[in-house]
């Protein structure tokens, strides 16, 4: 069999998944003291009494408009629950929203299912370890540009932007030029006008 091209992966992908911390955002996290917790008597101020927030690139945001209009289907897997991520999943209006996944290929395995696609239907994005059991499995492995070098080297294509600067974008245009959607769905998106970033 010969080895298949990323753009000849990318034709097949109808489904994109993707990590957050790393990908989505640029990886850092941040914690704020909940004081309403601390008057209610919290003894010790770890992460479950405190407010966490993150940093999401419009770039991003506006790749899942272009996704849905290109008809792919997208979703997030993490490893981390976060209240931020899931407001912004629903902003962003993805279909399919998995926090707390110790095993990223099984999520994505069930992900897969529950769309009725194949694997080889299927995209994934990620940065570090914890991805590779999905990226595994994926039929279009992507790679953020700072990932980590053992998911660099898993992966079928690299984006040119760094994680939570615009890397999601860079995976939903390299799939959409590969299907010859992009320019159509541009046209589409600047005539419709923005509907979330």
């Amino acid at each position: 069999m010969p080895k298949l091209s990323p753009q000849a992966r990318a034709r097949k992908i109808k489904l994109l998944l993707f990590d957050v911390d790393g990908v989505l955002t640029d990886g850092k996290l941040y914690f704020l003291p909940d004081r309403e917790k601390d008057r209610q008597g919290s003894a010790e101020l770890s992460a479950r009494g405190s407010i966490e927030f993150k940093g999401f690139h419009a770039h991003d945001g506006l790749a899942i408009s272009l996704a849905r209009l290109g008809q792919l289907r997208t979703g997030l897997i993490t490893k981390r629950y976060s209240e931020t991520v899931a407001l912004r999943a629903r902003d962003l209006k993805l279909e399919f929203v998995r926090q707390g996944s110790h095993d990223k290929g099984k999520a994505f395995q069930e992900i897969v299912r529950e769309a009725g696609l194949t694997p080889a239907e299927a995209a994934f994005v990620g940065d570090d370890i914890v991805d590779l059991p999905a990226m595994r499995q994926a039929g279009l492995a992507v790679a953020v540009a700072n990932a980590r070098a053992d998911v660099k080297r898993e992966s079928h294509y690299t984006t040119p932007h760094l994680g939570g600067d615009g890397a999601l974008r860079d995976a939903v245009e390299f799939i959409l030029k590969a299907q010859g959607k992009w320019k159509r769905v541009l046209e589409t998106y600047i005539a419709e006008g923005p509907v979330v970033q």
